[in-house]
């Protein structure tokens, strides 16, 4: 434990000297004129960012006009990209393209530097230009100060029982929950009683007076990634060969165990770009076992759309399962509706418009 906190130390002296920096004004956190909405976490990876994004995209953009401004990890590219429905996971990360083709009234692009991509969105002409703007996984990124942080936290990893980067999973320090607008507790479990939540709550010091909302993953419905060409049939085998590049495979793997008598796994890193030897792998595997459902992850499916190496028989059996952040409770479903609504202006007789608070 000794040695873990002097490796640690270096990193932890750079991060508290970072937050106490923008806390006190030596750094600049910069603000704009339209609603800005954080989503992020401080644990590295699968807390479920992407969904939870997609959730507020859909409770905005009937009555917004909405933007949704991401980094675009592992993209080849570099700067400020409007991503299009026909560019590739290359050109800008497969969560940006995910979230565009999901939903083609939403303006979605990419930036590693926040403050740059927003102003960019803002010089848009006028009857594109955004309303709001939703950043994706930006709770780190302090040279933007939102509207209103929202703040994810794994159930099955309470954040001041984890440890930093390498040795834990932790990307800042873990008061920094101190920012958050409102929290939510995802991959949580299909029913949580009031001492449950409490128990949650107490583990991860979330305040009374911060809103806090519990979700849990819905699995969609089954759909092939090359849609003109899926066999559906093979939905209904018992058997499935799943290939993944995701950072928490065990809820996929708990909720497909209730479906499935025979699961084959192959796992890769997150992220991670399907090679010519890896489709070999998956045809050797549909090959030897031809009942097999092949199924992976929506994101990976975006990978794989532009993969090059995939045949045509093989796409007959390709296919993916999209997910949704879904509240426990219609109750919290309501409340998390009224808070996002609560970020947007309301307009007046005058035509000016005044911001809730």
């Amino acid at each position: 434990m000794i040695r873990s906190k002097v490796i640690l130390f270096p990193y932890y002296l750079t991060l508290k000297l970072r937050n106490h920096l923008y806390d006190k004004g030596i750094y600049k956190s910069y603000q704009f004129d339209v609603p800005v909405i954080s989503i992020g976490n401080i644990t590295a990876g699968g807390t479920g960012k992407t969904p939870t994004t997609e959730l507020v995209v859909r409770l905005l953009k009937s009555q917004h006009k909405v933007a949704v401004l991401s980094r675009g990890y592992k993209r080849k590219t570099r700067g400020f990209r409007i991503v299009d429905t026909d560019a590739t996971t290359r050109e800008v990360g497969d969560e940006p393209l995910q979230m565009r083709k999901k939903y083609e009234d939403v303006i979605v692009a990419v930036d590693a530097n926040r403050k740059r991509g927003i102003t960019q969105l803002l010089s848009l002409p006028q009857e594109i230009r955004p309303e709001v703007i939703v950043l994706d996984d930006a709770f780190q990124h302090r040279k933007v100060r939102p509207l209103k942080n929202i703040l994810l936290i794994d159930y099955n990893r309470p954040l001041f029982k984890d440890n930093l980067l390498p040795i834990g999973r932790l990307r800042d320090l873990p008061e920094q929950i101190r920012r958050a607008d409102a929290i939510i507790v995802t991959k949580s479990p299909e029913y949580l009683d009031e001492w449950e939540r409490d128990i949650i709550k107490k583990a991860n010091r979330i305040n009374d007076y911060c809103p806090c909302f519990f979700a849990r993953i819905k699995y969609c419905p089954i759909e092939p990634i090359f849609a003109e060409l899926g066999d559906k049939r093979y939905i209904y085998s018992k058997e499935v060969g799943l290939f993944t590049g995701i950072a928490n495979i065990k809820p996929l793997l708990m909720h497909l165990s209730d479906i499935y008598e025979q699961i084959t796994q192959t796992t890769y890193r997150d992220h991670h770009e399907f090679t010519r030897s890896n489709i070999r792998d998956i045809e050797y595997f549909a090959r030897s076992n031809p009942r097999a459902l092949l199924l992976t992850t929506e994101k990976d499916a975006h990978r794989l759309v532009s993969n090059r190496h995939i045949s045509s028989e093989l796409k007959k059996r390709l296919f993916y399962i999209p997910i949704e952040t879904e509240f426990l409770t219609n109750e919290e479903s309501h409340r998390f509706r009224n808070f996002i609504n609560g970020c947007m202006p309301v307009r007046t007789a005058t035509g000016n418009t005044l911001f809730e608070f």
